[in-house]
């Protein structure tokens, strides 16, 4: 059993805090001579989540405290965290009466099936009564009641309106969105409803300098910035998002200091309206999002920061190209110090991966971040 004194240690907390203040110095626009590189600490109990979870807290917590030297490291921000992810993705959708159940043979693998009833008959959900919720508050409150100062906490996932709603119904809510609108509407209130409180009741239970969403590991913020998952809106259009989901998701962040959606697929269709989302601070990237770097570095706003997950198709020396390292949080065990490059540095490495250097649109096809090279030395008819 570690020694749990290493998670209220002053000295830790002063490293953890000057990491946080430098990310929220770039989140106002300023960044420091270096790349900045986030690899957290997530603590994990090896008691059963659902029957025990105090135990599991307890087990996560003497877990951190005997890595928690991790976090005085200079260069990387190392934060400890502890997030269970009871029914990972599925959290939400046990509310609502789905069948969540893990994938035989595949531990922590959580499936869901499609809720028996039509779009638009969704019912509100007795939150405080049902046994999901009451699993995340004891989670909750055992963190809580272990006064423990160094480590985060993230309740489980939260999700987003449009991602619970595919989850309940599959196919047939984007149906609905074309044939019954108001259907697909008014469940999807209900499901923005019902993720508000739960974000709601974390807010005001769990101390608010210690308080993130979903794992702070590698999507740390500065406290007071919410989170909301944006996996499914690959497949709509820009015209449905903005008609049906862009408001909801401006609620959600909007019940904090703004925050972060998270990114896997091809989502670049957005990129206008991300740019206009005034609650939107930041994109995560991973996985094929992050092959689109260039397009979000030059298409969203300048005070909206991207955390990019390196990948076999965006390597850390290409994320660096294309930003500079300005905005970017780079998610992963870079052990390595990388200079943020100056505007005309970060030109060059644009031009070495092919892209416009000057973060500009082109009049030939109106696209942001299009591929058109522009001659070096020279410019492009047309580049406004």
């Amino acid at each position: 059993m570690a020694d749990l004194a290493a998670l209220n240690d002053d000295g830790l907390r002063q490293v953890r805090d000057s990491h946080l203040q430098r990310l929220a110095g770039m989140f106002s626009g300023r960044h420091g001579p270096n790349v900045f590189v986030l690899c957290g600490v997530k603590g994990i109990g090896q008691s059963n989540l659902y029957t025990e979870p105090e135990k599991w807290i307890a087990e996560a917590l003497d877990d951190l405290a005997s890595r928690a030297d991790a976090v005085r490291d200079p260069h990387v921000f190392r934060p400890l965290s502890i997030n269970p992810w009871p029914y990972g993705v599925h959290f939400v959708d046990t509310l609502f009466g789905a069948h969540v159940y893990e994938l035989q043979g595949e531990k922590e693998n959580w499936q869901a099936e499609y809720l028996r009833r039509p779009v638009g008959e969704l019912a509100v959900p007795d939150i405080e009564a049902h046994p999901s919720f009451r699993l995340a508050r004891r989670l909750a409150e055992a963190f809580v009641e272990a006064r423990v100062t160094v480590p985060f906490f993230a309740p489980p996932i939260l999700s987003s309106p449009l991602n619970i709603a595919l989850n309940l119904f599959g196919q047939e809510f984007l149906l609905a969105m074309l044939s019954e609108p108001d259907d697909a509407r008014r469940d999807l209130r209900v499901i923005t409803d019902t993720i508000r409180w739960l974000h709601a009741w974390f807010q005001e239970h769990v101390p608010f300098d210690q308080l993130q969403m979903i794992a702070p590991s590698g999507r740390m913020q500065p406290p007071g910035h919410g989170q909301i998952c944006g996996c499914s809106t690959q497949m709509l259009s820009p015209e449905q998002y903005d008609e049906f989901v862009l408001p909801l998701d401006r609620e959600i962040l909007g019940q904090y200091t703004g925050g972060l959606i998270h990114l896997c697929g091809s989502h670049s269709q957005h990129i206008p309206t991300w740019r206009s989302m005034a609650e939107l601070r930041a994109v995560q990237l991973n996985d094929r999002a992050a092959e689109d770097l260039a397009l979000y570095f030059e298409g969203l706003r300048p005070d909206q920061m991207l955390y990019v997950n390196p990948c076999d198709g965006m390597p850390v020396n290409k994320i660096v190209d294309i930003t500079g390292g300005q905005r970017t949080v780079i998610v992963g065990n870079v052990c390595e110090p990388m200079r943020v490059r100056t505007e005309m540095e970060r030109k060059g490495g644009a031009i070495r991966q092919g892209l416009p250097p000057w973060g500009k649109r082109c009049e030939g096809c109106h696209a942001p971040g299009c591929r058109h090279r522009l001659p070096t030395g020279g410019t492009m008819p047309g580049v406004t």
